[in-house]
């Protein structure tokens, strides 16, 4: 079955860091682009980072910048996203996406999304 599958999130204390994972299976992530995108109940959808098949363009929506880090290994066909000094406002369920582009503005994708995983910032 092709589909994308994160993992990684739970629940953490301000300031605490999460490392999620995303691993495609039935395709091979090495030909695409790869990003992810947070959802909070009532917000718009927000397009966090998105990386290229070669590593070298990478693009970090301005809240994410300086906290979070995002890379992939194409031989264990996983994109990850490092999440350090996570904030009450990083909560959201995390949803890796295929084919994500940059319009000069926001991040969005064409490809396929999971299921997400979910982040909790809370004390």
């Amino acid at each position: 079955q092709v589909r994308l599958v994160e993992s990684g999130g739970g629940l953490v204390q301000p300031g605490g860091s999460l490392r999620l994972s995303c691993v495609a299976s039935g395709f091979s992530l090495e030909y695409y682009t790869i990003g992810w995108f947070r959802q909070t109940p009532g917000k718009e959808r927000e397009g966090i980072s998105c990386i290229s098949t070669g590593d070298s363009a990478i693009y970090y929506a301005d809240s994410a910048k300086g906290r979070f880090t995002i890379s992939r290994d194409n031989a264990k066909n996983t994109v990850y996203l490092q999440m350090n000094s996570l904030e009450p406002e990083d909560t959201a369920d995390y949803v890796c996406v295929t084919d994500c582009r940059h319009d000069g503005i926001s991040l969005y994708a064409l490809g396929m999304w999971g299921q997400g995983t979910q982040v909790t910032v809370s004390s």
